[in-house]
């Protein structure tokens, strides 16, 4: 199983330590990273921005919660509220991480860890990053598939170690001395006005 492999679990462990969290969870994506936070604090009413990424307000009613859209304007991380969670695909920096929150990070093409596709869930709970573990890997614990017990309902949501080692290239070539990235700056619509939200929010 991939979690065994040395090279994911130093990626985890640089990119917390440089975000300033204890723990790192690497997933398949932002997107999947905020499902799965949503996931672990049972959301009802989420409060996000009306323009972001489309797979923001995915993620919340997918979780079992619905959606309430507001003017807020935001620049590189905004709060999924009423809830510690934090879309952070957009910024990027040395000791940004606040204690008692779930940071959403993207590795999307276009941001500042371009690997191409993933994303981590960045926390200070071990019980959070023990949830997680199991939850990208298919409820599995980090042990042979003949030995496991699986309690969890889990995802196939997998870092994988290429991606890692990736990522930890591009880390030291690119981001480890530095420590005030700028934010990204991407556009987005307005999400409240298509139709699917439009319909079932």
């Amino acid at each position: 199983m991939y979690e065994r492999n040395n090279v994911i679990r130093q990626f985890e462990r640089t990119i917390a330590k440089y975000c300033g969290a204890p723990y790192g969870i690497a997933v398949e994506s932002c997107s999947a990273a905020l499902f799965l936070c949503c996931l672990y604090c049972k959301v009802e009413e989420v409060i996000i921005p009306k323009f972001t990424y489309f797979s923001v307000p995915c993620s919340v009613v997918m979780a079992g919660g619905t959606v309430k859209w507001t003017n807020e304007k935001w620049k590189g991380y905004y709060q999924l509220k009423n809830y510690p969670i934090i879309d952070s695909a957009c910024r990027f920096r040395k000791n940004m991480y606040k204690k008692g929150f779930y940071f959403c990070l993207s590795f999307q093409y276009a941001k500042h860890l371009p690997i191409g596709r993933g994303g981590m869930i960045l926390t200070d709970s071990k019980k959070a990053r023990d949830w997680f573990r199991l939850a990208r890997a298919d409820g599995r614990k980090e042990i042979p598939k003949e030995k496991d017990s699986v309690t969890l309902r889990g995802y196939n949501m997998y870092f994988t170690s290429s991606q890692a080692a990736r990522g930890l290239d591009l880390f030291y070539w690119r981001i480890y001395e530095k420590k005030n990235l700028p934010d990204i700056k991407m556009s987005y619509i307005d999400l409240s006005l298509q139709p699917l939200w439009r319909k079932n929010v």
